[in-house]
């Protein structure tokens, strides 16, 4: 009993992060999912049956041996697989000598954190203020969570 409320939890998660995902943009490299790739029918609106498809696919996907169940074995995988795709892109994008590693300068002389510091130091000081990172999270977790939702 316990393994099955144990996977009961872990696909309700797995469908629940997935969910938002499917709107906003795919984790292994495919690109964003736009609105008239969600709306099949091309009535001008996304019904309940289409938003959820990509998200279905991607979990009958996931169920490897066909059973029409997901275990915690094909979910694992499933994430490693995800996980080994970022980190191929995380050194293709970071790896400046092409060596295929990343050294500790490649990694602290990352553009896209300078970047990220850059915009949060709003007054251009060279430091980040508390009130400069409170509203430098509001922008990002806004951006994330599809806007304007109250983090505090």
């Amino acid at each position: 009993m316990k393994h099955t409320a144990f996977i009961a939890v872990v696909l309700t998660g797995a469908i629940s992060l997935t969910t938002g995902v499917a709107m906003a943009r795919d984790d292994v490299g495919r690109a964003p999912v736009s609105f008239e790739l969600l709306d099949t029918d091309g009535d001008g609106a996304i019904s309940r049956a289409e938003a959820d498809a990509p998200r279905l696919e991607r979990i009958t996907g996931a169920d490897t041996d066909g059973d029409g169940f997901l275990t915690a074995e094909e979910i694992s995988q499933q994430g490693a697989e995800r996980m080994k795709d970022r980190s191929a892109r995380m050194i293709e994008r970071l790896d400046t000598d092409g060596d295929g590693r990343l050294s500790m300068e490649e990694l602290s002389t990352s553009k896209r954190a300078d970047k990220r510091f850059d915009r949060a130091d709003a007054n251009d000081d060279g430091t980040i203020s508390k009130e400069e990172f409170e509203e430098a999270r509001a922008r990002f977790a806004g951006k994330r969570h599809g806007g304007g939702r109250d983090r505090n």
